[in-house]
């Protein structure tokens, strides 16, 4: 009879045990991952229940913030710009989730980033709430400005401060309104989600950053840049004014633009955007190329502060030369096995405007909380080594040129010396793509 008690005896605290080693990882080991689970219920009305906090323009223009509402959740997101900065500060939606700065700051927006620091924040330990903004690099006037100058055509506009890598605008049209989704109404936020997901221009596409585009022309910029580090040509290469370039491996020539001759030296062939030059530099280069063009950040995305992040710009890989040498001529005119977002040929030009150095992109600024203090602020870190300071100077003279007298005089300003590179790309099955 005893022994069948200790036996009961043995099974209870053996189960008790482990009863108590469950708990204890659940509440230790595992509380971090339970915590952040988007199926905790109490971590999906902690973001709905209470205020978040603004998210600001550099120019002070308040673009997120929360308002009151008479139902179960408590407050609701309002954006008053409407669609003007929906694809960089998203939304947030009781239905759909969120996206963009609301989603990647939202531990800042919630106040869990200042609760992680009580002492400094009185308020939160006599039960108070405290919520930080976020300061953006995005200013609201060249954000129009950039809204403006593509006049109802779709495209991306992405201005950057070279030495920093703040965005200083990025627009993409067409785009959307952010207010429906951040609605309570789960119907009406399902009818005008799906309305967006149906229509053929796809307007919630941040195309700016998340879709990518051959750059034509525009990537000459890298191939001059990888030609001269590579030392497969200098300012004074002079080339013959060919009509085309017929690579190895294919009777497919690459005509230049209009089928018209054109050559010089390799600042007049930049100059003019001469094809038959820069793709028979591609396979000149072979191999060499695919490093030089991953120095400027092709073949991996850059880190952005936004969510979903950016989509990796495309280019040769190492390895695929000797079987196929037409893409790399392609690829030397951006065509082929290239394929970039917009933010990615902004940050080409800004790293060629920084001596050679591309700074990481950011949209965020800073944070501040309830009283205006600065709580974190965003430091500028060099992404990649793109080019050396020689080679950068070289190609601004050379994307002087093609504004003050190549392909791109249209963007010429009086009294302002303008450096920029034009492109046309073709898309198999869709119309052509223009860049600057």
């Amino acid at each position: 009879m005893n022994r069948a008690i200790r036996r009961v005896g043995y099974v209870v605290v053996g189960l008790l045990l482990i009863i108590v080693g469950q708990l204890t990882y659940l509440q230790v080991i595992d509380s971090s991952k339970l915590a952040n689970d988007p199926r905790n219920s109490r971590i999906f009305l902690r973001n709905f229940d209470r205020p978040r906090g603004k998210i600001i323009s550099a120019d002070g223009e308040v673009l997120a913030l929360s308002t009151r509402t008479n139902d179960e959740y408590g407050y609701q997101r309002t954006y008053p710009q409407g669609s003007l900065f929906a694809h960089t500060v998203g939304y947030q939606s009781v239905i759909i989730g969120s996206a963009g700065v609301e989603r990647s700051y939202d531990n800042d927006l919630t106040g869990r980033t200042l609760a992680n620091n009580p002492l400094r924040y009185p308020s939160l330990l006599r039960g108070g709430t405290q919520v930080g903004d976020v300061v953006l690099s995005l200013r609201a006037d060249i954000q129009r400005v950039a809204k403006d100058a593509l006049a109802g055509q779709r495209g991306s506009v992405t201005v950057i401060d070279p030495s920093t890598g703040a965005i200083i605008a990025m627009y993409t049209n067409p785009s959307f309104d952010p207010q429906p989704l951040a609605s309570h109404n789960s119907s009406a936020v399902q009818k005008y989600y799906s309305a967006l997901s149906a229509d053929p221009l796809n307007p919630a596409l941040p195309r700016a950053y998340r879709e990518i585009y051959p750059p034509g022309s525009t990537f000459k910029v890298v191939t001059t840049s990888a030609a001269l580090a590579t030392g497969k040509a200098t300012p004074e290469s002079v080339y013959p004014p060919d009509r085309s370039y017929t690579p190895p491996q294919t009777d497919n020539a690459i005509n230049n633009f209009g089928n018209k001759p054109c050559g010089g030296t390799l600042p007049e062939a930049f100059r003019q955007s001469c094809n038959a030059v820069f793709a028979r530099l591609g396979v000149e280069m072979g191999e060499e190329f695919v490093p030089e063009l991953e120095g400027f950040g092709f073949n991996s995305a850059p880190e952005i502060d936004m969510s979903p992040g950016a989509a990796v710009s495309v280019g040769p890989q190492i390895g695929s030369f000797k079987n196929d040498k037409p893409s790399f001529a392609l690829a030397g005119i951006g065509q082929g096995p290239v394929a970039s977002t917009p933010l990615q040929m902004a940050l080409v030009a800004a790293g060629i405007a920084n001596k050679g150095i591309i700074m990481k992109p950011h949209v965020g600024e800073k944070v501040t909380d309830r009283e205006g203090k600065v709580v974190s602020r965003v430091k500028p870190s060099a992404w990649k080594k793109a080019t050396s300071p020689d080679i950068a100077a070289t190609l601004t003279e050379f994307m002087l040129s093609v504004v003050n007298s190549g392909t791109g005089t249209a963007a010429r300003i009086p009294g302002i010396a303008v450096a920029g590179k034009t492109g046309t790309a073709q898309s198999p099955g869709g119309p052509p793509h223009a860049w600057f």
